[in-house]
């Protein structure tokens, strides 16, 4: 499979490293667990995004676009990336923030990815939860081609075909590395949301005959809508890489038994997961995403459903700068 048909800008710091967290691992008394650090993908902290918006800022540079339009929730980390990566092309970023939470917490609403977005010179305009925010972003593109403006709109985490051809070369640099250090796996986990990551990597390991199942512990929808959302985006990306049929529905499976309240609420699990990666292994988590993503890993590892001796990859998907926005509910009790 031939990525470099599809325009790319490459701005990510790749390979992203891949660790095995022996403390954690001693801890849980399971599987031998590793970590894929895609927090290190560099461009204000890191995150998933970047690899994402190598593609798609590549698309926009190639439609001539002056100007990017994107949305998330509050303490968006694909806002904040998206903000980073059009400060380093020169494009004006425009990020609708869709407020989730209805928190009414000041950390949390202007400190933290708020913060950076802000940084890096992004306006930032907060529209109430429920929006329909495609409706709201193509408003804001109307307006701006009025205005003589060239847009380009990126979807809620960048998740389309052309964002997610990031996770599948994602899922190929994972499988060089496991290849290159003789490492069989049994199994890869991550946080997934709004379904590229999932999509990108299902479509990569697939593709390549990896016979590695993929487990997304999911942050906002129920697992049906979950599992479907990813299979629909799996589809389209693996018939713009010209495999159509190549993932089956059985092949995307997701567990959305750790979301608790709402999306971008953690739990006492979530909350658990962050101090413990923190304290064992000096990883940082978010509580939006990976903090969750890790909270379904050390749950399975309890209840014996990742078995000792197996080997486990979390595939962490960043977010550390959200925590400013969460002082509240990190230091409650402690």
């Amino acid at each position: 499979m031939h990525l470099a048909h599809f325009p790319r800008i490459f701005l990510a710091h790749l390979p992203t490293p891949l660790e095995r967290l022996d403390r954690l691992s001693r801890e849980l008394g399971g599987p031998e667990i590793w970590i894929k650090r895609d927090d290190c993908t560099g461009l204000s902290t890191g995150g998933n995004k970047t690899r994402k918006l190598e593609f798609l800022m590549a698309e926009a540079e190639q439609q001539g676009a002056d100007t990017i339009i994107t949305q998330g929730a509050t303490q968006s980390n694909h806002a904040r990336q998206t903000a980073a990566f059009a400060a380093k092309m020169g494009m004006a970023c425009h990020l609708l923030l869709e407020d989730r939470t209805g928190s009414n917490d000041p950390n949390y609403n202007g400190n933290g990815n708020v913060l950076l977005d802000r940084l890096h010179g992004a306006t930032t305009d907060k529209r109430p939860g429920g929006a329909d925010m495609q409706a709201e972003m193509e408003s804001l593109a109307e307006t701006l081609r009025a205005e003589g403006r060239k847009p380009y709109v990126i979807p809620g985490g960048g998740s389309n075909p052309t964002g997610a051809l990031g996770y599948v070369n994602c899922a190929f640099e994972l499988l060089g590395q496991l290849n290159d250090r003789g490492l069989a796996v049994d199994r890869i986990v991550t946080a997934t949301g709004s379904a590229g990551t999932q999509a990108g990597l299902i479509t990569g390991l697939k593709a390549t005959s990896a016979n590695i199942p993929l487990l997304g512990f999911g942050v906002r929808a129920p697992k049906e809508k979950q599992e479907a959302n990813v299979f629909a985006l799996a589809e389209r990306t693996a018939e713009k890489l010209g495999c159509a049929g190549v993932v089956k529905r059985e092949d995307v499976v997701a567990d959305c038994d750790y979301v608790g309240e709402g999306y971008g609420i953690p739990r006492a699990d979530t909350l658990e997961a962050i101090r413990m990666l923190a304290e064992l292994e000096g990883i940082l988590l978010d509580p939006v995403y990976s903090g969750k993503g890790a909270a379904g890993l050390i749950d399975y590892c309890r209840k014996g459903k990742f078995a000792k001796g197996e080997r486990v990859v979390f595939l962490h998907t960043g977010g550390a700068a959200g925590l400013f926005g969460y002082d509240a509910a990190l230091t409650r009790g402690h």
